[in-house]
C-alpha cells in the first residue's frame, strides 16, 4: 500500500479567526496556513470559503472550513455527542491532570480523567461544538497484542448479534471492580 499517513482531516467551523485562536492559543497548535477561494476547486461551485490548517504534531494536520453562505452548522443529531470526537495523544496522565486544570482556568468545561483501561482521557469542546479528547496511553504490549488478537472475532460476533462481545471484557471489568472497591 502506498498510503503514508493522513494528510489532513477537515471539519467545519463557525468562525475561522476564533478557531485559529482556540487551537493555537488554548491547545498550542501551530497555525500552518490558510486558503480562501470564491469557487470550490473540485466542483467549481460558487461558494466562498476559508480553509485553515493547524499542525497537531507528528506530521498530523487538522483543518477547518468556514462556509459563510451555507446553512448554519450543527452536529449530526442522530449521533450521540460523545461519539464524534477528535482525540489527541499526549505524554502522560500527569499532563492530563495539569491540562484539565489549565483548560478549566480558561473557562473550558472538562470531563475526566476517564480510565479506559489502556489509556486515560479528558474531554472538552472547541468553540465550534466539536468534542476533543486528550488521551494518555498506558496499555502494556501484552494488552495491546491481546486486543489485536481478538479484534476480528469481536467484530464478527458484533455483526451477528449487535451485543457487546466478551473477548476483551477484562479491559473494563478491571476498571469497574476498582471503582466499586475504592
Amino acid at each position: 500500500m502506498s498510503l503514508k499517513r493522513i494528510h489532513h482531516v477537515a471539519y467545519r467551523c463557525l468562525d475561522a479567526r476564533e478557531t485559529v485562536n482556540f487551537y493555537r492559543d488554548v491547545i498550542g497548535m501551530d497555525f500552518k496556513l490558510a486558503i480562501a477561494e470564491d469557487f470550490v476547486p473540485s466542483t467549481k461551485a460558487p461558494d466562498p470559503y476559508m480553509h485553515i490548517f493547524m499542525d497537531c504534531g507528528g506530521g498530523n494536520v487538522l483543518a477547518f472550513f468556514e462556509l459563510p453562505n451555507s446553512p448554519k452548522m450543527s452536529r449530526n443529531l442522530n449521533t450521540p455527542e460523545w461519539v464524534q470526537h477528535i482525540a489527541f495523544e499526549v505524554d502522560s496522565f500527569d499532563f492530563l491532570v495539569t491540562e484539565k486544570e489549565r483548560l478549566q482556568s480558561l473557562g473550558v468545561d472538562v470531563l475526566g480523567p476517564i480510565d479506559h483501561g489502556i489509556f486515560d482521557s479528558i474531554y472538552f469542546f472547541d468553540p465550534n461544538g466539536h468534542r476533543l479528547e486528550f488521551a494518555a496511553n498506558k496499555g502494556t504490549d501484552a494488552e495491546m497484542r491481546e486486543l489485536k488478537n481478538v479484534a476480528e472475532a469481536m467484530v464478527d460476533e458484533w455483526s451477528r448479534t449487535k451485543k457487546a462481545p466478551r473477548h476483551a471484557a477484562w479491559l473494563h471489568e478491571n476498571i469497574f471492580a476498582a471503582e466499586k472497591n475504592g
